[in-house]
């Protein structure tokens, strides 16, 4: 084949090319359109530009002149064209007898092959007709096969619901969904899957919600039981705690005789609390259905599952943290027809129970719930308990039902603070109400001690075996002696002492009860605060009261004050009591000395018993009006009356050293003895008195000498200073008496002699009394036996301190 040769783009020129053409217009048009016609352009303009001259006859001649202009080019183009065909038809020419022979080879062959084929082709049209049928009958089997398969997966999918094995079930027709759906040739089974698989897992689901539901109604039954379980688990831990402290006190306190096995004993006690610890944490947190705590979650955990193959995982979560918080708000209802008191438990029980249950379903349920949910839940529950606590606190007015709430509060922050929940709003609430249980405590023991000193009969106690010994002495260490008394036993103290240590022992350990396990590790400070006020109003308050409108005798008096010094050892164990309590050192409590808290009390019952002594000695001392002041002679051994109070202040003594102790006994015969002197000087001083002289006065020195000389004899009950000051009781009326058998009198004027001799001497007595001293010489007609004798000094020097007090 000729190739096909490129177009050449003419330009127009300035030759002329027609010698028809007239002018040079029509010339230069007829080369626009030649030009345009070889470029291939369009000719359109041209033609509207004729048209628009009327000339189209011109148009038409130029294209006419165009086309033979061009005649000669087509002639030699297929010239050039026809040359190379004649050539390809010599060709074929010479082909033509070989395609003859060829064909005739072909025939020949073709007949040849056909004669040899046709039993082959026969044997290959059975063949392939075999084979079709072997391919049916393999597809048949195959059909039935699937069919069959499908069938079995039926069946088990069928047993598995029978049996409730709804997982199995749910994978059995997502595998007939997968797998079979798509092969099965039946159109009637294909229609029957479509229809009953959304069937099955329709009544899947059901069945699962229901024993959701069953479960959700049974767990909260079981949530009651399991915490109160777990509560008293944690009850059973604080009680080997107090046991372990128990032990510690008695090691503190033997462990000078015996500080080895102390501590070897501690130690294994120890370890038994860790193991006991070990297995509470155990039993709590287990996995499977509960184990020791007794609850099942798999209805729950086979629900979710379910839920989770059925691709409602979402709904599932929403459902149960929906279902869980109403059964948390149902919980919180408090009910108006039981007391708090008895239903607390109940209530406690069955929060704690559910926020275990939620544990265990934030750690083992696979995210079913999440953390920031149970701490929604918590913070719901918190706020709840804070305000049920808030009101009934305020409506309590029994101390010891505002503890077993606050008890059960605290096992239950213990409880749950093992799980890692916060409980510091419920112990501020409870230290909230510290100062009212305290208060409310105070008032039950003020009417308990109230109750115990009026049953008190002042009397001795009387113990007839050592268990009572050790119950009512013991027990409070105000024994004064380690060494155990021969039974029966006569106690110095009458049975106030014990029934009101028993009621602040109760007091302190109600008080430490209360502050201990709420949060606040040093505590004692508190309870120290609160025993300083029982004590010291409530004890003391009640005692004084006692002492001011009970106490007629002389031995109810003695008793009342032998009391208040075996108080005074009592008070020590109290703090010592408390601080072990609190968990401080005896040693940290006991290196500073308290002051007695029943001061008042212990003042009072002295000064009733010296008051009822005076009383006593007022009746003897009524006995100074037989005594002759203007005797003529001084009675050797003294006045009757000074005989009559020393005879009964030595049985004073021998009764009472067998309860008073020795410095309460000091202090009563001092202010008795003090009293005595007073009287005398104080008869000296008043009217009944008019006038008396020496010899009398001498006889007031032998009084005065038997007094003292009895002070002195209580050196073998007292101690030698104790003795001393009491003799010092004495001193006004001794100092007056020398003053009035001085010689020299005046010398009372003297500053320096009398702060030595006389410095307990009011002038004013001493003036009074001075002025009623008559010497033998002022008796009437004395002047006539004694006329010429000597002027009396002693007068003289008693005249003028008379006369120089007056002055002043």
């Amino acid at each position: 084949m000729n190739s096909v040769k490129s177009r050449r783009k003419i330009t127009p020129t300035t030759t002329t090319t027609t010698a028809a053409a007239t002018d040079s217009g029509d010339k230069l048009d007829q080369l626009l359109l030649s030009a345009a016609i070889v470029n291939g352009e369009d000719i359109a303009p041209f033609v509207r530009k004729a048209f628009a001259s009327g000339k189209p006859e011109t148009l038409l001649l130029h294209l006419k002149h165009f086309s033979k202009s061009k005649e000669s080019e087509i002639e030699e183009v297929c010239r050039a064209h026809y040359e190379d065909f004649i050539t390809a038809v010599d060709d074929l020419k010479s082909l033509l007898s070989d395609v003859d022979s060829l064909k005739t080879s072909i025939s020949t062959s073709n007949s040849l092959l056909q004669s040899v084929a046709s039993p082959l082709l026969k044997s290959l049209d059975s063949f392939v007709f075999a084979k079709n049928n072997c391919k049916n009958i393999n597809l048949a089997i195959d059909s039935l096969r699937n069919c069959v398969e499908l069938m079995e997966v039926c069946v088990r999918a069928n047993q598995h619901l029978s049996e409730g094995n709804f997982y199995l079930a749910l994978k059995s027709v997502d595998l007939i969904e997968r797998r079979f759906f798509e092969k099965t040739p039946s159109f009637t089974l294909r229609k029957m899957l479509e229809k009953r698989i959304p069937m099955i897992r329709g009544y899947i689901e059901r069945r699962v919600s229901k024993e959701f539901g069953d479960w959700l109604v049974e767990i909260r039954k079981v949530s009651r039981n399991l915490g109160q379980l777990a509560i008293g688990q944690a009850s059973a831990g604080r009680q080997r705690e107090e046991e372990l402290r128990i032990k510690q006190r008695e090691a503190e306190e033997q462990s000078r005789l015996s500080l080895r096995d102390c501590v070897y004993a501690l130690e294994d006690d120890e370890g038994e609390e860790e193991d006991g610890d070990s297995r509470l944490r155990d039993d709590f947190r287990e996995g499977g259905g509960g184990g020791g705590l007794g609850f099942d979650l798999t209805a729950l955990y086979r629900a979710f599952h379910i839920h989770q193959t059925l691709g409602l995982e979402d709904r599932f979560k929403k459902y149960y943290f929906e279902n869980r918080k109403l059964q948390l708000t149902s919980d919180f209802q408090v009910s108006a027809m039981t007391p708090f008191l008895e239903s607390h438990q109940t209530f406690f029980a069955q929060i704690a129970g559910f926020f275990i249950v939620e544990d265990r379903v934030l750690r083992t349920g696979g995210g079913l719930i999440s953390k920031m949910e149970v701490e929604s839940f918590w913070d719901t529950a918190v706020s709840k308990m804070c305000s049920v606590l808030e009101d009934q606190f305020s409506r309590m007015q029994t101390a010891n039902h505002l503890l077993l709430i606050k008890d059960y509060v605290s096992l239950l922050g213990v409880t749950l603070r093992r799980y890692g929940y916060p409980i510091d709003a419920l112990l501020d609430v409870l230290s909230k109400h510290r100062d009212k249980y305290h208060e409310l405590l105070l008032s039950d023991c003020r009417k308990q001690i109230t109750d115990a000193l009026a049953a008190d009969k002042l009397e001795q106690m009387y113990m007839r075996k050592e268990y009572e010994y050790s119950m009512n002495v013991l027990s409070f260490q105000i024994q004064t002696s380690n060494i155990m008394p021969a039974f029966p036993y006569v106690a110095p103290f009458s049975s106030m002492v014990p029934d009101c240590c028993r009621i602040v022992r109760s007091f302190i350990e109600d008080s430490v009860s209360f502050m201990s396990h709420g949060g606040q590790l040093d505590f004692f400070d508190v309870v120290k605060k609160y025993l300083d006020r029982l004590l010291g109003d409530v004890l003391d308050g009640a005692l004084v009261k006692l002492v001011n409108s009970n106490v007629h005798g002389v031995t109810q008096a003695m008793q009342v004050a032998a009391n208040m010094v075996v108080f005074e050892r009592a008070c020590d164990y109290f703090f010592r009591h408390a601080a072990q309590l609190s968990g401080l050192p005896i040693r940290m409590v006991e290196r500073g000395r308290r002051p007695f808290p029943l001061t008042k009390s212990r003042e009072s019952a002295e000064e009733t018993l010296a008051g009822l002594l005076k009383q006593k000695v007022d009746g003897f001392m009524s006995l100074m009006e037989n005594v002759n002041w203007m005797a003529d002679d001084t009675p050797p051994g003294g006045n009757e009356y000074v005989n009559e109070v020393i005879i009964f202040l030595e049985t004073l003594v021998s009764t009472a050293q067998q309860i008073l102790p020795v410095q309460v006994l000091y202090r009563v015969l001092r202010d008795v003895l003090s009293h005595i002197s007073e009287m005398i000087v104080g008869a000296l001083e008043g009217d009944s008195v008019k006038k008396f002289t020496i010899n009398s006065i001498m006889g007031l020195d032998v009084d005065v000498r038997l007094l003292e000389s009895f002070a002195d004899n209580q050196a073998s009950v007292l101690s030698d200073t104790d003795a001393s000051q009491l003799r010092n009781a004495l001193v006004e009326s001794r100092q007056l008496v020398n003053l009035l058998l001085s010689n020299h009198p005046e010398n009372f004027l003297n500053p320096v002699i009398r702060e030595r001799s006389y410095n307990t001497l009011d002038y004013r007595k001493v003036v009074a009394i001075s002025e009623k001293l008559r010497d033998q010489s002022d008796r009437l007609f004395a002047s006539f036996g004694t006329r010429g004798a000597k002027p009396n000094t002693k007068k003289k020097s008693l005249d003028q301190l008379i006369k120089r007090l007056k002055d002043v």
